[in-house]
Formats: C-alpha cells, structure tokens, sequence
C-alpha cells in the first residue's frame, strides 16, 4: 500500500479549495435529514401494530393473514436491501436516498388506497423495497461523512430516527385509531418522505464514493463542505485516495466479498445483523399490543403499554447514540446484553403462570417487556446497524451493506413471520425463554467474535483487516488505538 508524506504532490485535487464556515451545521443538517428514513422506517413498520387491530376488524382476518400483512413489508425489504447495493454504488449513496425516498412516498399511499388485504399486502411489499434499500444505504452515506471520532453518534441518529417514528407511530395509533382509521394512519408517511427527497438536493454527496466514481476534485469539494479545516481535508482525501489506489478489480463487489481478509469483519457485521433481529425486539414492536390482550389486558391498555415499549425504546436509542462514541461498540452490546437475557427469563415465568388481571403478576409482565426494550434497544439494536456501515472495505462497501442489511430483513421477516406460529406450538411463556436463549448466543458471539472499532476510521479499519488485526482484543481496546 502506498504511502503520502504530507507534502506528497500525488493528490494535485488539495492545491486550492477553501473549507465551508457551515461545515459543522452542513454534516448533522446532512446526517439528521438522511436519517429521517429511519424514522420512516419505524413509522411504516411500527403503525402496523395498531392498525393491525383495525384492518383485522374491516377485512375479517386470521392469525395467518395478519402475519402476512404484518410481515410483508419485511420480504420488501430484504429485496429493496439488496437492490440498492447496485444503485448506490452505480448511481451514488445521495441518489440513492433520493429514489428510496420517492419509494416511501408512493408506497405509503399505495398502502392507504388498497381495496382488499391481497393488494395490502402487496403494497406493503413494495413500500418495504423502500424501507430497506433506507437501512442499505442511509447508514453508508452519513459513515462516508462523517469524521471518526463522530461516525458512530451520527451513523445512530438513523436508530434515533427509527425510535422516534415507532414512536409517532404508537401515539397516532392509540389516539387516532378511532377518528382517523387505519388508512389515514399509514398514508401520513408520505410527507416526511417527500421532504427527504427535496432536501436531498442541497446536500454533499459521499465524498468516497466521489473520490473512486468522479475523481478527487470532487470527492475534495464535497469533503470540504463537512469538514472544519484544510488539514483535515487534507489528511482524510489522502487516506481516501490512499484506499482507493490499492483496490483492483478482485476486490471489487461479490468477488471482494469472498477474499479471506475480509471474512472476520463479514462474520462480525453479519453475526451482530442476525442477532439484532432475531432477539426478539422487533416481534415485541409488531405483536406486543395482540400478547398484551392475549394475557388479559384491554384494548386499550395493550395500546398504552405498546405506547411505553415504544418510548422506552426511543429513549434508551438516544443515551447509546450519545454514548456509542465513548463506551465502544463492543462494550456497550456486553453491557446490555445480560440484562436483555433476564428481562425475556422473568417475563417468559409471568407469562407461563398466568396471573390473575389486575394482579401483581400481570403488571410484572409489563416490566419485565420494558426492561427487556431497554436492554435490548440501548445495546444491540444502537450498534447492529452501525457496524455494517463502517466495517467493509470502500471497493465493496455497497454490496457488503446490501448483504448486512439483507440479513437484517431477512432475519425480521424470519422472526415476525413465525411469532404468532411459535407462540401457539410451545406457548407464549415458552417463546420468550427462547428469545433470552438467542439473547444468551449473541452475548456469547460478540465476545469471541466482533472487535472494537471505536475511534477507528475507515480506513484504518480497511488496514487492521489488510493487516490481520481484526479481531477482539482484551479490555475491549479498539483496533486501532486512540
């Protein structure tokens, strides 16, 4: 790999740019509109828990049906993953937001104006192409703006945004259910989506994926535009430049992919995508208001505590956002790990002894499922979609997110489409001591398996894996040292 001393004449792009005075303002003005798809995506994913009670009442459904509507924006989903891997590295990571926007947009509507739960749940498919080609490739453009030291508390504004919308989502569903009706519920998604879209037009591009596709005057002008200083410009568009030297076309895409060197960071991401999904989390976010009523609680108590899942989970989203940076990504999924195994322990017992309604018991049931969300959503769920974004390599960026936000999805639809079946083969109590088995597995997988990549930048997490050095060390030291 080359070298560049700082006065290397190899990047003739760092002669004459001036940084912006707005830098700052520019890159969280760039990183929070982005990340607004991630509230898009709470939102369409999250208002399903509440308008599912009203669309299984006007279109008679069963408990097959209503997996199918449920899940059907998460088969969406590991398709628009995949899709936009190729969009965002043909067309580029700002583009790409772009048309996942405009995907959000009609597929919202779509949803709204369906006649009969076929076409529902067909829309819901296409709005889900749109939900995860966001989770594809939102992440990778705010990690290829953002400096080291910040990426990880503005990569999670995505995780933020997706709380935030899950949110909104279980408020309007527990205050509107009756005046509005579900059709209005989900057809709201359409404004914030269109604003992303315009929004778009007036922000930087990623400055990596510049550098490789339109050369590095422009990858510097965009660079410049998020950054504070000329010397940092200066030393980030060499290390990028640097990367980019040293790629041929092996390591490009699915073929990159295969090379052994990279296969500890494919593990990691992947191992942590898999985990995050499939702890439980997500079939608390679909089904807790229909287990809430199974065990005895109203209609409208169930809705109120989903409402409370809900805001336990934006709440601790925002403390391992703010954290993320400070504590580590490892240190932070080990630390909230345990306590999510717990939390699914004692609410599988409350569940397997049935308490009476309005007893001690049954209000233990709601504790243990906060408690669970607070674990869960301030560990995992914080870093699962940040690693994926900033452990790949740049000549295989956007086909390893594809792939890490595909196993995201797929794990989701995995979960959410056999909830409500694996609850009635081995009750709901039983599922839940299932959950902390997976919870237990995925502790047991970060220790041995994923680093620390905190304070690490991109490039510098390219070397470690060029190098060999990626792997957990002790202490939880990162892999480069700060």
């Amino acid at each position: 790999m080359q070298n560049f001393s700082p006065q290397a004449p190899s990047v003739p792009a760092l002669s004459d740019f001036e940084v912006s005075d707005n830098a700052g303002r520019t890159l969280w003005l760039a990183a929070a509109v982005a990340a607004i798809c991630g509230g898009l995506y709470g939102y369409d994913t999250g208002i399903i828990s509440g308008a599912l009670l009203l669309i299984t009442r006007d279109f008679h459904l069963g408990s097959l049906y209503q997996e199918l509507v449920a899940s059907a924006i998460l088969a969406g989903a590991v398709l628009g993953a995949v899709g936009t891997g190729w969009l965002s590295e043909r067309f580029g990571r700002r583009t790409s937001v772009m048309i996942v926007t405009a995907v959000f947009v009609t597929g919202a509507l779509a949803c709204a104006a369906a006649p009969d739960v076929d076409m529902l749940i067909a829309a819901r498919v296409y709005l889900g192409l749109g939900v995860g080609g966001s989770t594809q490739v939102v992440p990778m453009y705010i990690s290829e703006l953002a400096p080291a030291a910040r990426r990880g508390k503005l990569v999670t504004l995505f995780n933020v945004a997706i709380g935030i919308g899950i949110f909104v989502a279980n408020i309007i569903g527990f205050a509107a259910r009756d005046a509005w009706g579900w059709r209005p519920m989900i057809a709201v998604a359409a404004l914030p989506a269109a604003l992303v879209f315009v929004s778009m037009f007036f922000l930087p591009k990623s400055p990596r994926w510049t550098a490789e596709n339109e050369g590095l005057d422009s990858a510097v002008t965009h660079l410049a535009r998020v950054r504070t200083s000329r010397k940092e410009v200066r030393k980030e568009i060499r290390r990028i430049h640097e990367a980019a030297e040293d790629v041929d076309d092996a390591h490009r895409g699915w073929r990159g992919l295969m090379q052994p060197w990279v296969r500890p960071a494919l593990v990691a991401a992947l191992g942590v995508a898999f985990f995050t999904q499939c702890g439980g989390l997500e079939m608390m976010i679909y089904y807790a208001p229909t287990f809430l009523s199974d065990a005895g609680f109203g209609h409208s108590s169930a809705l109120l505590a989903s409402l409370g899942v809900s805001m336990v989970y934006l709440v601790m989203t925002m403390l391992g956002s703010a954290i993320v940076d400070h504590v580590g990504r490892r240190r932070l999924m080990l630390i909230m790990g345990p306590g999510s195994v717990a939390s699914l322990l004692g609410l599988g017992l409350m569940f397997a002894i049935h308490p009476d309604k309005g007893s001690v018991g049954s209000w233990m049931i709601i504790v243990f499922l906060l408690m669970f969300m607070a674990f869960n959503s301030g560990g995992i769920q914080v870093v699962g979609w940040l690693l994926g974004a900033e452990m790949f390599p740049l000549s295989m960026r956007g086909t390893a997110t594809s792939l890490h936000a595909a196993t995201l999805w797929g794990s989701d639809l995995l979960v959410t489409s056999t909830a409500l079946t694996l609850v009635n083969l081995i009750s709901l109590g039983g599922t839940m001591w299932f959950y902390a088995g997976v919870n237990l597995a995925s502790v047991a997988f970060i220790y041995f398996l994923v680093p620390e990549t905190r304070g690490a930048s991109l490039e510098d997490i390219e070397t470690a894996l060029h190098e060999g050095r990626f792997r957990p060390t002790r202490g939880h030291t990162a892999i480069v040292e700060t």
